[in-house]
């Protein structure tokens, strides 16, 4: 069993993100020293799933589908905002937006070239399952699949290859938000990767992506934040960002939850029967 090394290695994430504050005076060492404690956790995790593995398929598909893309991803992450600010001519001005510019013009060209319209990027941003197996246990790249020639350098006994591809999608999402609270600081978005100073660190969601994407479009239904005037891409995204969590396709999970055989809201009657029965223990 891994999850207490996987536990520890998000805590230890969480911790160095707390201090992470996108000032520009601070930023290029900040972010070398984030990539610096992402790679050491990294190189800890690593060790301790080769040397232990995974107690059924279940764990694997989850550590190489969840948890490992969230370290590798924010290691990509801080590494390219690193590379970034080191090579910023100014740090204001037209040359200063045209370096961001010229930086979210190559993020959105990589994308178009590597997930756009491609199936995998289908599978993962709608949440699918049936082909986890494939995609998140070891031991099976499929050569016929056309992969790039980047599998023939990975780790077999640390990656699936897709677990990689997953991590590049996590760390894009991340800087494309970054470039863009660069080059429209007025968004003041500055703060997306960091948490509160307060007692927030330990504050995350800990149910599934569909029993929260299931509570956005209640509220967003009821009209309940700002009378009914935020659209399900605002309430999302701030959902996202203060648990920090990546929902991916709302869109698609939420129509997904219309087929639903059973309950169409399956979480919000466990949240009415649960809080039911903390009233009752009350009285």
């Amino acid at each position: 069993m891994i999850r207490s090394t996987c536990e520890n290695a998000l805590q230890v994430i969480r911790k160095a993100e707390q201090d992470f504050i996108l000032d520009p005076e601070q930023i290029i060492e900040k972010s070398y020293h984030m990539t610096t404690v992402l790679r050491n956790v990294l190189s800890t995790v690593k060790k301790n799933v080769i040397e232990k593995g995974f107690s059924d398929e279940n764990e694997e598909i989850n550590f190489f589908k969840t948890i490992k893309p969230q370290i590798l991803g924010k290691l990509i992450f801080y590494n390219k905002v690193f590379r970034i600010e080191a090579s910023s001519p100014v740090v204001s001005g037209k040359m200063h937006h045209k370096h961001y510019s010229n930086e979210l013009n190559l993020l959105k060209q990589e994308f178009k070239e590597q997930f756009y319209n491609t199936d995998f990027y289908r599978y993962y941003r709608t949440g699918r399952t049936e082909w986890d197996h494939h995609f998140f246990c070891l031991g099976k790249i499929d050569l016929h699949e056309g992969v790039n020639s980047f599998v023939f350098e990975i780790d077999t006994e640390f990656s699936t290859y897709y677990d990689y591809k997953v991590s590049r999608i996590i760390a894009n999402e991340l800087l494309y938000k970054y470039l863009v609270s660069k080059i429209e600081p007025d968004k003041d978005e500055t703060m997306l990767f960091a948490e509160d100073k307060g007692n927030s660190r330990d504050f995350f969601w800990t149910d599934s992506k569909s029993a929260l994407i299931e509570l956005i479009y209640a509220l967003h239904a009821s009209g309940s934040i700002s009378h009914g005037k935020a659209g399900i891409r605002k309430i999302s995204m701030v959902f996202q960002l203060l648990f920090r969590i990546q929902l991916g396709d709302v869109h698609h999970a939420f129509h997904r939850m219309k087929d639903r055989t059973e309950s169409k809201s399956i979480f919000l009657d466990q949240l009415k029967s649960s809080l039911k029965q903390h009233m009752d223990k009350e009285i």
